[in-house]
């Protein structure tokens, strides 16, 4: 058993829920870091109505997902110039403790300029990487720090597009970041007692002399980024546990005890205004790798001694997952594909071949049926008169509950879909006034709650109601 399942099975029995029916959501995408939950207790069926909401409060910005470890949750936003990690009471979502620090980051972009990694949390504490690289540790009882990095102090750091965007993930004692330094901590190891080092790697020692998509050799240039937008993912290949980092330049496989490379595989786009975002995914001894800015998804396969994969196929267009990562199941991924909202698609490839089985961008209906209401800004079914949540996904986000996903439109469509590789078939959708444009926080499932976040409110909604 992996040291990130045991500390959630021991959180689990500590509340008094089974894991059979119910789970703590104590990370980015849940306790296997892939967007699946394992909840039992929960059928999705929207057709009739929307599920009942038992609490929201206006919160500040960012992007970062609420994290959830028994009856707590932790929210990290940004409030004024401080960011703040907010731990609250699932019940009602009433604030138990905070604790806050300075900031003064600024997205590039014009994006907002809140946290974009989520907390990471076990009994004892609770870890959260600013935007603007700031790496906190505080106790899970009262929210006093226990140790804090500047990171921008402490490495070398080139200029980014977005500030910090990679969740950090836990191996045993170990705090694993990616955090983007120059020449050579691309990936940096903190001990979770004092926020040591206890190991730092990925950079002009990995990619110097490569040779890119291109045919042409890579000179590392001491300027160029290092980190991603890809969370790292720690899992088991050929009986070697492989800590897999989706860098800027591509696919990084290290041992997560020391930081030694077993593996390097290009994967980024021609342009320089681009980002890898997706996790991979492993699929037994393959691994599907995906990117929007023209680079679209590759599987591949690890050889039997860990060291080295070769690619099993390479397509530009099938799947091209700016930001959310896709979701593995029954043969198939299905997730989100396209670098802008017009693009956006819920696509369905098998992964055998990478061939694409559906597609829709939300609305396949007559758009002459449908009008948009200046006023408001809903939009309008002409026969019913009635506003509908807005019809396509654009780039959205997935989770799985079961044999069906939760899917959220970034304009905050809610859609219950099954997994089905002939077609997509919807039951039922639904939308809420408070989770608006941009709603690119992915949905958080516990204990038979949904939690959704938008840049102004935190949401809770009942997903198994009493009979």
């Amino acid at each position: 058993m992996r040291p990130a399942h045991l500390i959630v099975l021991l959180v689990l029995n500590f509340v008094g829920v089974t894991s059979a029916t119910a789970e703590d959501w104590p990370w980015f995408l849940g306790t296997d870091h892939t967007g699946i939950s394992g909840e039992t207790n929960i059928e999705l069926d929207w057709s009739e109505s929307a599920p009942p909401v038992l609490w929201k409060h206006q919160i500040g910005t960012g992007y970062s997902a609420p994290s959830i470890l028994g009856d707590m949750l932790v929210l990290h936003h940004r409030l004024k110039d401080e960011e703040v990690v907010s731990c609250r009471k699932v019940s009602t979502g009433e604030e138990v403790w905070k604790h806050s620090y300075p900031t003064a980051f600024q997205d590039p972009y014009g994006y907002n300029n809140g946290p974009r990694c989520s907390p990471v949390l076990t009994k004892e504490h609770c870890y959260t990487l600013g935007a603007e690289g700031m790496l906190v540790c505080v106790s899970m009882a009262n929210g006093k720090p226990v140790w804090q990095i500047d990171l921008q102090k402490k490495f070398t750091l080139p200029e980014w597009f977005f500030g910090m965007g990679c969740s950090p993930i836990l191996d045993g004692d170990r705090l694993i970041v990616l955090v983007g330094g120059q020449p050579n901590s691309g990936v940096v190891a903190f001990n979770t007692k004092d926020g040591s080092i206890a190991w730092q790697s990925v950079g002009k020692d990995t990619w110097d002399g490569t040779k890119s998509d291109d045919g042409e050799t890579y000179s590392w240039t001491g300027t160029e980024m290092v980190a991603s937008y890809s969370s790292p993912i720690i899992r088991e290949i050929h009986g070697r546990r492989h800590l897999l980092c989706l860098m800027r330049q591509g696919l990084v496989s290290l041992d997560p005890a020391t930081g030694q490379q077993n593996f390097k595989h290009w994967f980024r786009a021609t342009v320089h205004e681009s980002v890898n975002a997706a996790r991979p995914i492993v699929v037994d001894d393959q691994i599907f790798l995906s990117a929007a800015y023209q680079v679209g998804s590759e599987l591949l396969k690890v050889v039997p001694d860990g060291k080295s994969v070769t690619s099993v196929w390479k397509n530009r267009r099938n799947m091209l997952a700016h930001w959310s990562t896709p979701i593995y199941a029954d043969g198939c991924v299905y997730g989100f594909s396209g670098r802008h909202e017009n693009e956006g698609e819920l696509r369905c490839v098998r992964i055998s071949d990478g061939k694409v089985l559906w597609n829709t961008a939300g609305y396949d209906g007559d758009l002459g049926k449908l009008r948009r209401d200046p006023a408001s800004g809903n939009v309008i079914n002409i026969e019913t008169g009635k506003a509908i949540p807005y019809p396509y996904f654009g780039r959205g986000s997935l989770i799985q509950v079961g044999k069906r996903f939760i899917v959220l439109g970034e304009r905050g469509t809610l859609s219950v879909v099954d997994i089905n590789d002939k077609e997509f078939v919807e039951h039922g959708r639904f939308s809420l006034d408070e989770i608006g444009y941009p709603a690119w926080a992915a949905p958080v499932i516990s204990n038979g709650r949904m939690y959704l976040r938008s840049e102004n409110w935190l949401v809770c909604l009942n997903l198994v109601p009493s009979k």
